[in-house]
């Protein structure tokens, strides 16, 4: 089993990777907030409708699908359903002891398909262009998911 600390610099790779992963996690909620002031539209829930300091004059309307903030919205749920199995896989991953040039190449492979996947979608590419942005990150995990696996198994 490999250490887990600052003086193992595959461990860095990953913490490297996973700290950029969680900026991206939580930059992407605040940007849906964002999108959600700018546009004074694409509420959440109906109690997002009671007056306040920033909600003046709220409007039915506020609670209807905008696809400034719905998109973003979207891009956040992708976020959490692909991020944190990319820290689970990339930690065992880590404990495996692999090559120094093999975990970078996964880890930083994974921060790129994914900020390739936010460009994507923000931008509005094509279903096939975030697909496969998708699918690299994806195999990246299931790789290091795999290779952990079967290193505890042997």
């Amino acid at each position: 089993m490999q250490e887990i600390g600052f003086e193992n610099p595959i461990f860095v790779t990953y913490a490297v990777a996973s700290a950029l992963m969680v900026l991206k996690v939580m930059g992407q909620g605040w940007m849906t907030v964002y999108r959600m002031l700018r546009s004074n539209s694409g509420l959440a829930s109906p109690e997002d409708l009671r007056a306040g300091p920033i909600n003046k004059k709220p409007d039915p309307s506020q609670l209807e699908v905008n696809d400034y903030v719905d998109r973003s919205r979207r891009m956040h749920r992708n976020d959490l359903e692909n991020i944190p199995a990319f820290w689970i896989a990339g930690l065992l991953f880590v404990l495996t002891n692999p090559p120094l040039i093999l975990a970078q190449f996964l880890m930083y492979g994974f921060v790129t398909a994914r900020a390739a996947h936010f460009v994507a979608y923000a931008t509005r590419q094509t279903h096939e262009v975030r697909a496969t942005c998708y699918t690299i990150g994806s195999l990246i995990v299931i790789y290091m998911a795999l290779h952990a696996l079967i290193a505890l198994l042997t």
